[in-house]
């Protein structure tokens, strides 16, 4: 009879007690353990099955939880005697930051400090040992949601010593989705206080903690040691790339093909290998999503689950707020292209909103890319990656989030498509103030303290919903060199015959004396004096057929203009 296949269970308890659909992954306790390591640091996308290991090792290991024998039956993991004698038998605390996406520092930090209390509070049978000082039972006690700095710091290094005396053996500390709150700080610029806080905790907790027998933390990112984990010489980072654990974290093509035969599947398997298949950890390929393979197991039919699951929302702010090669590169990669980069692994979001490299990191940390190739390079220190969309579901992914973008307005964004294609110019400038005014502040949130508000960031913007919608029409390239400069965007029409398009941006400096008038005029000396067309005339696309236009942006106020000569034609 075919297991019951559950959708969004975390305990590992349940599932093995209602017999639930469960693929083996035991064994990363036994690899895990000899390993050696004091703190582990893994990372892995998000759906990944991080939660629900984090939750199997609890159940293992906690004291809590011994002669619990039923749960580990018939698993990999208990054809070990050496690790039978292991279970249950050390104080194990375990806690998480997967809810904490507030918008503030203060809401934040008050947050992470109520889940320490709520640790606390799980624990209170210790105050009725008599073995505790009065020193110990005012810090116990002192652990609420309004404590300061030094009690939430030093919260889970002492409870590691209260436990640890009270059993008699060091402790266990396990840390899922460590990460998060680091990202939505990154979102809405609160990241120096948050660190700050975090950084002394972390310290406290797995650097200076003589209770400590080993620690795992789980999340999306490797952030920078620099950052976060400077005091941390015992860490152990395990990344994508890393040969560690490669098949520990989400399900081998093996396991996969293995289910799709026992739930009468086998005839889709190159459907779902095309969907859910494309991850890759270190050397291992064909991993598949976790969580869009228990879901289509379930319903039988294809689906988003993943991407419609996942928080988007820091791929979304790097991508509409990323360079026009940020977006040049995604619209390649949308069209199935490969995409040859360098990078340091480590995730410096400080460095997102000035080097790409750091935009693609987290994206393949997140998931969206995978490395078909992967180098060290000796020479500059750092690896190289080729770098592909991981899957069908990432595509759809980015294709729905980037149409998203301009729904709200795509009337009017199609009818000014439609009067750049007709050279309608006043219909081009009435269209392209709509459009700014609509969606200027999606494209530039401005939240982030050192962020002010750029027009560039939405042209750049607009430039990416425009690829997506005359792609078929038209080669689109941008910021590429073209006569004796880099143009900002170039149309190369598909048909021949048909037009040509060149348009350059040109941001008014108020302070300069510059208007909207002049800069559009700026704009367009610019293109004949840097003959931005002379690859399109090499191309054999007669003058006459090449169309050019300046664009000035001064806040949400758009000017468009042409030469006398082609207003003329």
């Amino acid at each position: 009879m075919r297991k019951t296949v559950g959708i969004g269970n975390q305990d590992f308890e349940a599932i093995r007690r209602e017999n639930y659909f469960y693929i083996d992954k035991t064994s990363f306790i036994k690899e895990w353990w000899e390993s050696g390591d004091s703190v582990t640091l893994i990372t892995r996308p998000r759906r990944f099955g991080k939660t629900l290991t984090m939750n199997m090792i609890e159940k293992f290991f906690s004291v809590r939880y011994v002669g619990r024998e039923d749960l580990f039956e018939g698993l990999r993991i208990w054809e070990s005697e050496k690790f039978k004698a292991l279970q249950g038998t050390y104080p194990v605390i375990s806690l998480s930051f997967a809810n904490i996406k507030e918008t503030n520092y203060e809401t934040a930090r008050k947050k992470i400090c109520q889940i320490l209390s709520n640790l606390y509070l799980d624990y209170e049978f210790l105050l009725d040992n008599e073995a505790m000082s009065d020193r110990a039972r005012n810090f116990f006690e002192s652990v609420t949601e309004n404590m300061d700095d030094m009690a939430a710091t030093m919260a889970l290094h002492q409870l590691s010593l209260y436990l640890s005396r009270y059993y008699g053996k060091k402790v266990i500390i396990l840390l899922d989705e460590y990460d998060t709150p680091m990202q939505e700080a990154y979102i809405h610029g609160y990241w120096d206080e948050l660190v700050s806080f975090l950084r002394s905790m972390f310290n406290a907790a797995f650097k200076t903690n003589p209770y400590l027998e080993r620690a795992i933390m789980t999340g999306v990112t490797r952030v920078s040691k620099e950052s976060i984990f400077s005091d941390l010489n015992n860490l152990e980072v395990v990344t994508t790339t890393s040969e560690k654990y490669a098949d520990c974290f989400g399900f081998t093509e093996e396991e996969v093909f293995a289910a799709l035969d026992e739930y009468g599947l086998s005839e889709k398997k190159q459907e779902v290998k095309a969907w859910y298949d494309g991850f890759i950890f270190g050397n291992r390929k064909d991993i598949y999503n976790p969580w869009s393979m228990i879901n289509y197991l379930k319903n039988k039919r294809l689906g988003n689950y993943w991407a419609n699951s996942s928080s988007n929302s820091l791929v979304g702010t790097l991508i509409q707020e990323g360079s026009s090669q940020v977006k040049m590169v995604t619209e390649k990669l949308i069209h199935g292209e490969e995409f040859h980069t360098i990078f340091d692994e480590q995730i410096v979001f400080n460095q997102l909103e000035r080097d790409d490299s750091a935009v693609w990191s987290l994206l393949m940390a997140s998931g969206y890319l995978k490395p078909e190739y992967a180098e060290f390079n000796a020479e500059i220190g750092k690896m190289e990656y080729t770098l592909k969309l991981t899957n069908r579901e990432v595509y759809f992914m980015f294709q729905h989030m980037i149409e998203g973008w301009f729904g709200k307005c795509r009337e009017v964004h199609n009818a000014f498509l439609q009067a750049l294609l007709s050279h309608d110019l006043e219909g081009m400038n009435e269209y392209m103030n709509a459009i700014s005014e609509e969606l200027f502040s999606s494209f530039d949130t401005g939240k982030k303290p050192s962020a002010k508000l750029q027009p560039e960031k939405f042209y750049h913007g607009f430039v990416l919903g425009l690829m997506v919608e005359l792609r078929g029409q038209y080669y689109i390239s941008s910021n590429k060199e073209s006569g004796f400069g880099r143009y900002d965007i170039m149309m190369e029409p598909k048909e021949k015959g048909a037009d040509a398009f060149i348009i350059e941006f040109k941001v008014v400096h108020t302070k300069k004396g510059e208007t909207l008038e002049s800069a559009v005029q700026s704009a367009l000396k610019q293109i004949e004096e840097k003959k931005y067309d002379a690859v399109l005339c090499n191309r054999g696309i007669f003058p006459e057929r090449i169309w050019k236009y300046g664009f000035s942006f001064l806040g949400k106020e758009v000017l468009i203009g042409e030469s006398i000569e082609q207003a003329e034609r």
